[in-house]
């Protein structure tokens, strides 16, 4: 059986329907460090990964059934578990929520300072031209948004970059962002997942209630140039 191309996100989108957005492909692949920093390896040419780092203060994240180790001349900076979740069963019709607009360029920095104070995932200066991203405002202060990030493959769609300001949190807002980011998966008939770090039971109740099911345990590890 070949496997599913949400086993290894990562190797499927730079290999798949976001192939543009790869500056290094072949055995190993990395995607547009302004978009992120994300990379992957074919089974066997793990080594060849210290070769995608561009400087001393570089890293590189990736996304895999298991903990990395470290080729040689990199260092493991850090890991971290993660929950695949996937919205593969029937959803409830999600209606347009008339308050939340359509982020653009002229958002990006409100974008990018949000996303940082709250660090939903890794957020880089074109983060938010994955896909659409949604955003609330209030007074003027973007306060809460979500948006798109990785097409592994036709007809699968991630949900990221959820995040709330902190003294807004508790309001029920992310709810409202994700059922905006999903309205719109369901217009173009996509099927929604995404990945939650495992220890952030909060949010996987959250993703649960709204159609998420756990699909498979994933752990990020990060890569640095060794010293």
């Amino acid at each position: 059986m070949s496997a599913h191309p949400l086993d290894r996100p990562i190797w499927s989108l730079l290999n798949g329907p976001q192939a543009s957005l790869a500056v290094a492909s072949g055995t190993v692949c990395r995607i547009d460090p302004t978009y992120g920093p994300f990379a992957a390896a074919a089974p066997g040419h793990e080594a060849e990964l210290a070769d995608l780092l561009l400087s001393a203060d570089d890293e590189i994240w990736l996304v895999e059934g298991t903990e990395q180790a470290a080729p040689a001349g990199t260092r493991v900076l850090r890991t971290a578990p993660l929950l695949q979740m996937i919205a593969d069963g029937p959803l409830e019709a999600f209606a347009i929520d008339p308050e939340l607009i359509l982020m653009n360029e002229a958002d990006a920095p409100e974008m990018t300072a949000l996303a940082l104070e709250t660090q939903p995932g890794p957020w880089r200066s074109h983060t938010h031209r994955y896909g659409p991203y949604y955003g609330l405002r209030e007074e003027g202060r973007l306060i809460a948004m979500a948006g798109e990030r990785m097409r592994p493959a036709p007809g699968l769609a991630e949900l990221s970059g959820v995040c709330t300001a902190p003294d807004w949190q508790g309001r029920g807002l992310a709810g409202r962002m994700i059922r905006r980011v999903l309205a719109g998966f369901q217009e173009r008939g996509d099927t929604p997942f995404l990945h939650s770090y495992a220890t952030n039971t909060h949010a996987i109740r959250l993703y649960e209630s709204l159609g998420f099911r756990a699909r498979i345990s994933l752990v990020v590890t990060v890569l640095g140039r060794a010293d």
